[in-house]
């Protein structure tokens, strides 16, 4: 088994992912430990088979809307030449984790499908500083696709209200059309009721984001293009007047702040050279607009076309397409920079959450020292904590979590991924050895890295939670530890459609079940401790709302205070279509 070339110990950790050995990856097994150290016995199982060539049109071919349309990307210069990935930030090449879906919706094939490969020491002494089990693992599994509710627009020729909040008063009854005159009609003893539900303002042709859904104890408030619109988590009645911006919102902060604060960034005008650099604090409670900073450009290649927004305790993290600029997210005051260091590294993206912020580095374009870097950062200070460093050809996606640290990796040229856990201090602690196909839903990135852009991914308690793709019928939630990497259960969905974890709280997990063409959705709870771990319903959403539930463009779900909500994240800005924006159900 050959090793990385020039790959000497890291700080915090070992990254190198592993060659191919003789005939292929087999199951689960630890690399030879150091000499002299303890003997670890591989696990248990028939072998696996080894890894090919991702059978599908092309080795990143996504399906859908990415090929062609308004979500066709066009390809970034850069001032490499041709040299992708490092030169100029341009669209990924993978744009999500696993099971990365198109803007319809979830579940289109994962390029990497069924091949984790396992990100382990550059050299063989390095298992003795890397607390945890590593293990090497990887699979083929089938080409069926996956089958679920399919977004459809409506055929009804009524367009969507212009400007202003959507018309409806928020009773379930949509602007009174046949379509949508009572979702609740029919309900069923014991079923969850449509507490509100609205349509979107009217998008451009080319279409517009609504990206955001924030949910306080009173207040639902969502982004839909130029707009905020604050909703009664009971009624759907406004609670205070829709904030309506100069130019589009281009980027908004993914999580409230303690102080049920949020801040978007909206567009500085409408030409080709308008930058996303215009950021505005919003306070969720009262619609109260507090500061206003003008996001300067960073140096030559390094432009606010494009943004990405975090908030790690009172520190905003602003990400360029080479930088980052963090803000105190409480008075607008800049606090620092990130920019350029070392051996031609740039700031690429970076994740945060309530106390931790990171940052992911690409480093050397174009030569032999060509890979990237993970650092955890002081959110206060902007000091470097740690340093992971990966080998060439593995190229950090996602951000599963931050505390503690999941990462999603790809490796373009073996085809394969690594999902590794990371202690506060920044070495590996464990990677994910399951051989399946995993299948979060998540965006996609053109200019930046939208590390935190996934949702059906849940990690609490040491343990991440992934569902798996779902060929036909039912899928799978699989947990797995974070201290080995190791599968400890998984739980089929309890009907033929995809089951999506949410959040995790009480000692269970909760998740959503999608709606079938004659059943609306589900939310259920599954218990994460002892032996069984069967859902429990905690939701049947009315079959008269299943229609609309199923056929979200592109969507974001949520659970808070026994109230499920989902939204869309995407207009069409299709005239001859009423848009979905928002939908409430509860009790």
């Amino acid at each position: 088994m050959s090793q990385p070339p020039n790959q000497p110990p890291q700080p915090g950790g070992f990254g190198a992912p592993q060659d191919q050995p003789p005939g292929g990856f087999g199951a689960p097994q630890t690399p030879p430990p150091p000499q002299g150290a303890p003997q670890t016995p591989p696990p248990s199982g028939p072998p696996q088979p080894g890894y090919g060539y991702p059978q599908q049109p092309g080795p990143y071919a996504q399906p859908g809307p990415y090929n062609s349309g308004p979500y066709a990307q066009p390809q970034q210069p850069g001032p490499y030449g041709s040299q992708p990935g490092y030169g100029y930030p341009q669209q990924p090449t993978f744009p999500g984790g696993p099971g990365t879906p198109p803007p319809g919706g979830s579940g289109s094939r994962n390029p990497f499908k069924g091949r984790p490969a396992l990100v382990i020491a550059a050299a063989v002494a390095a298992l003795a500083v890397i607390g945890g089990t590593v293990w090497a693992v990887t699979g083929t599994g089938d080409d069926g696709e996956k089958k679920k509710p399919v977004a459809q627009k409506s055929d009804d020729a009524k367009p969507a209200a212009s400007g202003g909040a959507p018309v409806n008063p928020g009773d379930g009854s949509g602007d009174g059309d046949e379509e949508t005159a009572d979702l609740n009609e029919g309900r069923q003893a014991g079923e969850s009721k449509v507490l509100w539900y609205k349509e979107a303002p009217d998008a451009p042709g080319s279409g517009a984001d609504a990206q955001g859904m924030w949910i306080t104890d009173k207040t639902a408030v969502k982004a839909a293009y130029k707009q905020l619109f604050a909703y009664d988590v009971t009624d759907g009645k406004p609670t205070w007047a829709p904030i309506t911006f100069p130019q589009k919102i281009c980027a908004v902060t993914p999580e409230k702040t303690a102080q049920d604060k949020i801040v978007v960034a909206y567009m500085s005008g409408t030409s080709d050279r308008a930058e996303c650099n215009q950021l505005q604090e919003i306070d969720l409670a009262t619609g109260k607009q507090g500061w206003k900073q003008v996001v300067p450009d960073g140096e030559l290649f390094d432009s606010t076309l494009s943004v990405e927004l975090g908030v790690s305790g009172n520190t905003l993290m602003v990400a360029r397409s080479q930088s980052g600029t963090a803000y105190d997210v409480t008075s607008g005051k800049k606090l620092y920079d990130k920019k350029r260091y070392g051996d031609a590294c740039f700031p690429a993206g970076f994740a945060a959450d309530a106390t931790s912020l990171v940052q992911v580095a690409s480093c050397g374009a174009g030569g032999d020292n060509e890979h990237d870097e993970v650092q955890g950062l002081d959110p206060k200070t902007g000091k470097v904590l740690w340093t992971y460093k990966y080998d060439k050809g593995w190229r950090v996606e996602r951000a599963y979590s931050v505390a503690p640290l999941v990462v999603y990796a790809t490796n373009e040229d073996k085809k394969v991924w690594n999902i590794s856990s990371f202690t506060a201090s920044g070495r590996v602690q464990a990677q994910v050895g399951v051989q399946e196909d995993f299948a979060p839903e998540c965006g996609w990135a053109i200019l930046e890295r939208d590390l935190q852009g996934c949702t059906g991914v849940v990690v609490a308690d040491n343990t991440l939670y992934l569902p798996t793709e779902a060929t036909s019928g039912a899928n799978e939630i699989v947990a797995v530890s974070l201290a080995d990497g190791k599968e400890k259960w998984r739980v089929k969905s309890p009907v033929d459609e995809t089951m999506l974890p949410m959040k995790a709280e009480g000692g269970r997990l909760i998740a959503y079940v999608e709606p079938s063409y004659d059943a609306g959705g589900q939310v259920v709870a599954i218990p994460t401790t002892g032996t069984a771990h069967t859902p429990a319903k905690l939701l049947q959403n009315p079959q008269g709302a299943a229609d609309i539930e199923g056929s979200f463009y592109s969507r974001d779900i949520d659970w808070a205070d026994g109230r499920f909500y989902i939204a869309s994240t995407r207009l069409t800005g299709n005239d001859d279509a009423k848009e979905k924006l928002m939908l409430a159900y509860g009790k």
